[in-house]
């Protein structure tokens, strides 16, 4: 077959690797570091200056959609080239701002910034480059930023150890504009002297696999699915340690969490290798299986220490194929056209739900305490799982009708 011979762009998606490296690690990975000093030069508690981040979350979840509808317009390169000098900008603002209102500022500028700059313009850019192996394409890079946490938890610390947190940012700002900028502007040049050799049709088009009758029920379907997962893994990510501990596990809490990154490495690994065979739809449905099995895991042996070691591995598991899936799925069912777009309103929607969820969990376990809230978390990953088998049917048809003319294909 066509779409199995040819070649996944390993150029752009090493280049996009470094700068999903250097994007997730400056922009995400960085703030719980530094932000108790943060707290301290702004004379605020740790609670308002992760309330701050919520805040500039949800704004920024809030604008995706319109950065998505740019990324069709304008092409993933420019948009990326342009956000990685908005992330400098935004960074250097925060480094300098007086006061808290312009620290909100900027921090709001950062979390825009990083929507044109993150895995939702990543995977445009990569469908827009060659969209018939973008699948692979995706998981390719996730396996690669998958190491940004590992690669600048540690740099961030070292940095932080000679350094404020204000040199630390303006030289994240620096690694923008030296590094991000330039890669993502040869990107870009090489997105558009493709479309002009093969012409626009040929460069942007993958058919959609769903009838018009049911794709917007099916992405409906999509966006809540999506939209429970991100709930409950901004929820446990924030609080895993603190979970741990109220279960009973004492020091062995961190310990467990350790486990969690290299999990979803693993899993990214795992699909590169033998993923490939199987529809995104069903491993969309086996990534949210994953997550209220591990919730019934914790839930089941608490405390057991080889029950929490379980948890971690089969969360990080599911949250590891959920990068790949929320970029997979809305490609193998709605197309290339217009995937810009989706992925705005896919991230809007994540985004908005992530910013809310670590309160919605403290809470939950305030007033009910931490078994029911877990059992509760359980339960929306639950939804979300039917979600994903609702679109299971609704790409039944379809797939019947296909099979008839195409015997020998398998």
């Amino acid at each position: 077959m066509t779409i199995s011979a040819e070649r996944p762009p390993l150029a752009a998606i090493a280049a996009l690797g470094l700068t999903q490296i250097i994007g997730y690690g400056s922009l995400y990975y960085s703030f719980s570091i530094l932000a108790p000093d943060m707290a301290r030069d702004l004379n605020w508690s740790s609670e308002w200056i992760f309330g701050a981040l919520s805040a500039a979350l949800l704004i920024g979840g809030l604008a995706a959609p319109l950065m998505g509808t740019w990324i069709d317009r304008f092409g993933a390169g420019r948009i990326m080239t342009s956000g990685s000098a908005i992330a400098a900008a935004a960074l250097i603002a925060c480094a300098f701002a007086p006061g808290k209102i312009a620290f909100i500022a900027a921090l709001i500028g950062i979390e825009v910034a990083s929507n044109l700059v993150q895995y939702g313009a990543a995977f445009a850019l990569l469908v827009q480059i060659r969209p018939r192996v973008a699948q692979r394409s995706i998981t390719y890079l996730t396996l690669i930023a998958g190491f940004a946490s590992t690669i600048f938890w540690p740099i961030t610390t070292a940095l932080h150890a000679h350094l404020s947190w204000q040199n630390v940012y303006l030289i994240f700002a620096a690694l923008h504009l030296a590094i991000c900028l330039p890669l993502h502007a040869w990107l870009s040049r090489g997105v558009s002297e493709t479309r002009k050799r093969t012409g626009e049709a040929a460069a942007k088009h993958v058919e959609p696999s769903l009838q018009p009758s049911v794709r917007r029920p099916a992405f409906i379907l999509m966006v809540t699915g999506f939209a429970l997962e991100s709930f409950v893994n901004a929820a446990l990510l924030v609080h895993m340690v603190p979970v741990m501990s109220a279960l009973g596990l004492g020091a062995m809490a961190v310990v467990v969490g350790t486990l969690f990154g290299p999990s979803q490495v693993l899993s990214r690994l795992i699909n590169m290798v033998f993923g490939e065979s199987l529809s995104q739809v069903i491993l969309a449905i086996i990534c949210a299986v994953l997550l209220p099995a591990a919730l019934v895991v914790l839930i089941a042996t608490a405390p057991s220490v080889p029950g929490a070691l379980v948890f971690a591995v089969v969360f990080g598991l599911g949250s590891g194929l959920n990068s790949i899936v929320y970029g997979t799925l809305p490609l193998a069912l709605f197309g290339s056209d217009g995937y810009g777009r989706r992925q705005g309103q896919i991230m809007s929607v994540r985004l908005v739900v992530a910013s809310m969820a670590p309160f919605a969990l403290a809470f939950l376990m305030g007033s009910l305490g931490v078994s029911w809230s877990l059992s509760i978390a359980a339960l929306l990953s639950t939804v979300a799982v039917a979600a994903f088998f609702a679109i299971l049917r609704l790409t039944r048809p379809i797939a019947r009708s296909e099979a008839v003319p195409n015997p020998g294909e398998a």
